[in-house]
Formats: C-alpha cells, structure tokens, sequence
C-alpha cells in the first residue's frame, strides 16, 4: 500500500511520519491482496486558532478499488489524534469487508435460515432508511439553492440546475464555504 504523509502547519518529524505510516498501514491486514488498498493520505494538521480546544488534528482518505474512506480525528495530543484516527479507519474497513463479503457470498446466504443477531457492539448496527421525503424541484443557480439551505437550516441542499438542467447538491463544508457536487460529463 503507498502511503503518503503531510503536514499542515505542523514540522514533519520523522518519527511522526514513521508512527503515522506504521498506524495506517495495519488496515492492510483486513484485505488478502496487498493491490485492493491502492493508496492512502495521511494529513496531520495543528489548528492554529487558539480557541479551539483540540487543535491536533489527523485525517486519512484510503482509496480501495473505487472506493473513498475517510477518517478524521481531533485530540490536543497529534499522536493520540493518529490513534483515534486509526481505530476509527479499522471500524469503517471492517464494516466495508463485511458489506463486500456479504454481497460476494449473498446467494449462499439467500438460501440458508438466518441465525439469531447478536450485537456486541454499537458498530455492528447497519443503518436503514427510516423516511423517505419527496419534493419538487424548480431550476435555480447555486447562490440561490445555498440561501434555501441556509433558510431551511440544513447542512446540504439537491437541485435542479438551471444551466444544465441536471440534478446538483450544495453542502456546507467544515470551514464555513459551500460546496457544489455537479455530474460528470
């Protein structure tokens, strides 16, 4: 698995490079192939704005065949951020090895009685739709669908493009700017 690790705002020691990139690399033990992670991003990042209370903060984007995870914790100590990070990287692959196998041995499992659940953890809970909203929506521009947003008070906002005519999504990001999600063409 290639690893890259960066720093923002923050001296790249060579043993927090090393403590990062042996912490990262342990999710690579949940997969048979060494090709199915491709690749992973390490960023250790120090906040500088003194009012936040937590500003050593670690984030890792893992790219497997196709697939995005990311992980992002925050502590006051940069070495504890990287094992929170970690262990919340492992329960997020574990839950996707489990999707993908399921999926993979899904008609085996179609044919077999269903053994009783037993949940030892809160991760092992599989989220489901619990409401289904339906909605018209009429063509508007960007700014105008991230003021409905903003007056709706939601964090993000799907319509329809008048350019395009296609399908968007407004959101709010983290550092208080929008973000559009428009379909490839």
């Amino acid at each position: 698995m290639d690893v890259a690790v960066k720093g923002r705002n923050i001296a790249l020691t060579d043993a927090l490079e090393r403590y990062a990139l042996d912490k990262v690399e342990r999710v690579s033990k949940f997969f048979d192939d060494e090709r199915t992670v491709s690749r992973a991003e390490v960023e250790l990042i120090h906040e500088r704005n003194p009012s936040i209370p937590e500003p050593e903060v670690a984030e890792t984007t893992l790219f497997i065949n196709g697939s995005v995870l990311k992980a992002r914790e925050a502590s006051p100590d940069m070495y504890a951020s990287i094992d929170r990070m970690c262990d919340k990287l492992e329960r997020q692959v574990k839950r996707y090895r489990g999707r993908q196998i399921d999926r993979w041995q899904g008609q085996i499992k179609n044919h077999l009685p269903e053994p009783a659940a037993v949940l030892d953890d809160e991760d092992d809970i599989e989220a489901k739709i619990v409401r289904t909203k339906q909605f018209q929506m009429k063509p508007m521009s960007p700014e105008e669908a991230a003021l409905q947003m903003e007056l709706l008070d939601h964090d993000f906002f799907v319509f329809t493009s008048a350019d395009t005519n296609d399908i968007n999504v407004v959101y709010r990001r983290r550092d208080g700017n929008y973000g559009l999600i428009e379909p490839a063409r």
